[in-house]
């Protein structure tokens, strides 16, 4: 969780479904991060522009955990468009047996 603060900070992150969307279209997103507990519609959508658009996706954590790593209040869709950052929270969540 302390990667996804740093990469916020670092301008290299787009949080929120708006957003995320947005950078998956333009390319600029190297891993889509959706909450455990985000809804069925929201995973599907995700799930989907992941495998078209050729993006990594994780499921990982809970909507307020996510939040909170960023800065912000809740978020279900973080956008990672940094590719160092995106193989470091990849790692982290395949050593703790993460959904891909």
């Amino acid at each position: 969780m302390s990667f996804l603060g740093l990469c916020m900070r670092a301008q290299k992150a787009a949080a929120g479904e708006t957003a995320a969307v947005n950078a998956i279209k333009s390319g600029k997103a190297d891993l889509i991060i959706v909450s455990e507990d985000a809804s069925d519609n929201t995973k599907k959508k995700f799930r989907n522009s992941a495998e078209y658009y050729k993006v990594n996706i994780i499921f990982f954590g809970k909507k307020d955990e996510l939040g909170k790593a960023i800065g912000k209040n809740e978020t279900s869709v973080l956008a990672v468009c940094d590719s160092g950052f995106a193989e470091k929270i990849l790692t982290f969540s395949e050593i703790q047996g993460k959904s891909l």
